[in-house]
């Protein structure tokens, strides 16, 4: 359900402004959407697993939390980490 640490790299690398950066609200809502899809996967298989339900459901505010964030202090930042990550259809 997590995911790998080359993964995590790989994500950091693809959204990071700048070189080393693993704070900032792009790097963080992409972590965040890739966890969220692998809950999502294992709930297909799993569908009574409530536990980790809630933990979705916290990922999921938390990403709603940064995107609000980022609406706020920079539009197109936002606009473009949307795109990039497909989140609205």
């Amino acid at each position: 359900m997590s995911i790998t640490a080359e993964r995590k790299e790989a994500l950091i690398k693809e959204h990071a402004r700048i070189e080393g950066d693993t704070g900032s609200p792009e790097v963080q809502i992409a972590i965040l959407t890739e966890r969220i899809q692998n809950l999502t996967q294992h709930f297909k298989t799993h569908a009574k697993d409530n536990h980790s339900r809630r933990g979705l459901l916290m990922l999921v505010n938390k990403r709603r939390a940064l995107l609000d964030y980022l609406r706020k202090k920079d539009g197109p930042r936002y606009t473009d980490i949307i795109a990039k990550l497909g989140l609205r259809k």
